[in-house]
């Protein structure tokens, strides 16, 4: 009687174990999720009030996750009709230049948005060790091609909103200086920074709205009720979702749409639609 509980223990551990793995290779990564956050900014214009601003991250082009998957969410999200998008870095899972032509032809079904369509790079996009400026400057070629301007320490002003992209910060072009130089306090004002340790350096000055990255995929396995037990950064904290920082900063991580890896538990895909409202200096 003993080894025949034992034995039927035995066999529902393992059927729930394959359940799970199951779950989390074919299913959860395919899942996708379109989050939806209120983004209330100092100095808005007032045509801009109401109006949104859609977050793609970390697609993660490559020979390890399926293209369609990624197309099939850019037409999903397209149907959204966004004002704004802004991808926010690792767009390959570079091994050599095959990546590249792969990105071609997924970013030639991009979303964009009707007022700006806007990048900025992740580590990955630095090819090789992130030590690779060549990767980087093809993948921006391959984006402007498409429409999406990608800002390396610059900022573009979409009808009074300042979007200031940082360079990626394990890359060969992290100028956080250079690009915080454009935050205006007289306008609204929006950073991009693909990797959030970066906002625990000193290096931020007066700047007081939001910052929105990617790079942690949320951890992709996280189990219930707990933390993610492998985090990319270097602050264990910056899981996913809002943050608040210190001079009125905002931190927003987006939970990645791709993966390095097919496998994703209880982290399901994001896309992430801002409504952008005004707030009371």
């Amino acid at each position: 009687m003993k080894r025949r509980h034992f034995l039927k223990g035995a066999s529902s551990i393992l059927a729930l174990t394959s359940i799970t793995g199951l779950y989390a290779w074919q299913i959860e990564p395919f899942w996708i999720e379109f989050v939806n956050v209120p983004m209330p900014l100092l100095n808005l214009p007032e045509k801009l009030k109401g109006k949104t601003l859609m977050q793609i991250s970390d697609i993660h082009v490559g020979n390890r996750f399926d293209p369609d998957f990624l197309i099939k969410a850019f037409q999903e999200a397209q149907a959204l009709n966004p004002d704004i998008v802004v991808y926010t870095g690792d767009f390959v899972s570079y091994e050599n230049k095959e990546q590249l032509q792969q990105l071609k032809h997924v970013m030639s079904h991009a979303v964009k948005g009707k007022l700006a369509s806007l990048a900025i790079l992740g580590n990955h996009d630095y090819g090789k060790n992130w030590a690779e400026p060549e990767i980087a400057n093809a993948i921006q070629d391959i984006l402007q091609i498409e429409g999406i301007t990608t800002l390396r320490n610059e900022s573009q002003n979409i009808d009074g909103l300042n979007i200031i992209g940082i360079d990626d910060y394990w890359g060969t072009n992290f100028n956080p200086q250079k690009a915080l130089k454009y935050f205006n306090p007289k306008e609204a004002n929006l950073v991009l920074c693909h990797n959030p340790d970066v906002c625990d350096l000193n290096v931020w000055g007066e700047y007081n709205s939001w910052i929105l990255s990617g790079h942690t995929h949320g951890g992709q396995c996280k189990p219930p009720f707990l933390p993610p037990p492998v985090l990319p950064v270097v602050n264990k904290a910056y899981t996913a979702g809002t943050f608040s920082l210190s001079n009125t900063r905002t931190l927003y991580i987006n939970r990645a749409l791709g993966t390095l890896w097919q496998l994703r538990f209880n982290v399901r895909p994001e896309i992430t639609v801002f409504k952008l409202t005004s707030v009371l200096s």
